[in-house]
């Protein structure tokens, strides 16, 4: 049976200030909490609706008292916060392609696109400090396990980039067709804020400026993509000439 005390310290990790007190964050559902476990992730406690040797049980009830779903998915872990590595040798860390988020700041988006960049072969992202937390619960739930694979760096990004000494792309609406540009298999792919774009400081460092073009020019559509369906089509190209 949970105590009130088990379901008090599962329910304060929502907020940000608490997952930093406590050095904790939560993860839901039998797939997110096995590759955190199988990536070296070190549980604090387990606890699930079924027997299984790793985890406390309890009832569906209890489950839906301490979790943050609408749909509770049998299995919830709270997990203590690995140390994230600065980047402190910017040409090792930004060898190959990246990922950089500029201001990304709604949980959903920043989660997909960590599931994302798994899928395309990403291991890292740098975040600015501005960006949505990667171990907010809604976060870590969209990442579907993809967490466990990707390394997340919270940094400023105006000393990063300007050390990188790779190309620095940015996604930005005065850019060339991206399906017309030079692309490098090294680089920094930065994507920027959800109504703001990539921040004007940030922007002047961008090297590469690439448009995904809107193919619809007889009506009326879209202003813009979706900061994590841009994120898709952007690394699908690179990966399709690379």
């Amino acid at each position: 049976m949970l105590s009130k005390n088990q379901i008090k310290l599962i329910k304060s990790l929502e907020a940000k200030k608490n997952r930093k007190r406590e050095g904790l964050f939560v993860a839901e559902g039998p797939k997110v909490v096995g590759d955190l476990l199988r990536a070296g992730y070190t549980p604090h406690s387990i606890f699930s609706t079924v027997s299984r040797p790793d985890a406390e049980l309890i009832t569906d009830d209890e489950l839906r008292r301490i979790s943050f779903l609408q749909h509770p998915q049998e299995v919830l872990g709270v997990f203590h916060i690995s140390t994230i590595p600065q980047p402190s040798d910017i040409s090792h860390q930004t060898s190959g392609l990246s990922l950089a988020l500029d201001g990304v700041q709604d949980p959903g988006n920043v989660g997909t696109i960590i599931r994302i960049a798994d899928w395309f072969g990403i291991s890292q992202i740098f975040c600015s400090p501005d960006t949505a937390d990667v171990y907010n619960p809604k976060v870590v739930q969209a990442t579907m396990g993809s967490l466990a694979h990707v390394c997340i760096t919270y940094c400023d990004l105006v000393p990063l980039l300007s050390k990188a000494g790779v190309p620095v792309y940015g996604t930005l609406l005065d850019g060339q067709d991206i399906y017309q540009q030079p692309l490098s298999e090294n680089g920094i792919i930065l994507m920027g804020n959800e109504g703001n774009g990539i921040s004007p400081e940030v922007r002047q460092l961008v090297t590469n400026k690439l448009l995904i073009p809107n193919f619809n020019k007889n009506t009326e559509t879209a202003e813009s993509l979706n900061v994590a369906i841009a994120t898709a089509i952007t690394l699908s190209e690179f990966r399709r000439r690379f």
